[in-house]
């Protein structure tokens, strides 16, 4: 049996294969995903065949669903784990309808609890999430570059470069760049 690696398949290609066989594990047809998601019946289709790429928006419901983290969600999870893992092996999606990049710094693997994203958004950019995937997630947010104004669960934070937020998420989110500035920010998801 042929184990996958990242840089095999396109990260399209993965998240539609990931979003099928989850779907598949819980015995869910299109329908009852539907419903749990709140994503259309006909999009997750196309999703899972692989016609369209999901926005960061879509994903975040169908983690909320499943109740898991976008970075579990989107890749494979293997018993074993590379120690270093390199730059050039980090796998990286783009959203490009919201403008946002997130490099997986340090990928989801089985027997590690935390990860390390390395997300990107440009100027005059907004990204929402309803829900979390799982409620009471520990979220750690360090701002690199730019500036981001973040609400969690109904209260605002306005992040410069050096700053650091902390917050159990409960309920929505939503990042937003102003029209002068993108923001680059590490996420560390324990």
């Amino acid at each position: 049996m042929r184990t996958e690696h990242l840089s095999d398949v396109s990260m399209d290609q993965r998240i539609a294969q990931r979003l099928r066989s989850l779907r598949a594990e819980r015995g869910w047809s299109l329908e009852d995903l539907a419903a749990r998601s709140g994503v259309s019946r006909a999009s997750l289709s196309r999703l899972e065949i692989g016609e369209v790429s999901p926005t960061a928006s879509v994903l975040g419901k169908l983690c909320a669903a499943f109740g898991l983290t976008l970075s579990r969600l989107m890749f494979l999870l293997e018993d074993q784990f590379p120690a270093r893992l390199a730059h050039e092996d980090q796998p990286v999606w783009t959203d490009a309808d919201a403008d946002f990049v997130r490099r997986a710094v340090s990928p989801p693997a089985q027997g590690l609890a935390g990860e390390v994203i390395d997300c990107e958004l440009r100027p005059d950019t907004q990204i929402c999430y309803e829900r979390p995937p799982r409620p009471g997630l520990e979220h750690h947010l360090v701002m690199m570059e730019g500036e981001l104004d973040i609400t969690v669960d109904g209260q605002s934070h306005r992040l410069l470069p050096g700053d650091c937020l902390r917050y159990r998420l409960q309920g929505a989110s939503r990042f937003m760049t102003p029209p002068h500035a993108g923001a680059r920010y590490f996420l560390f998801v324990v």
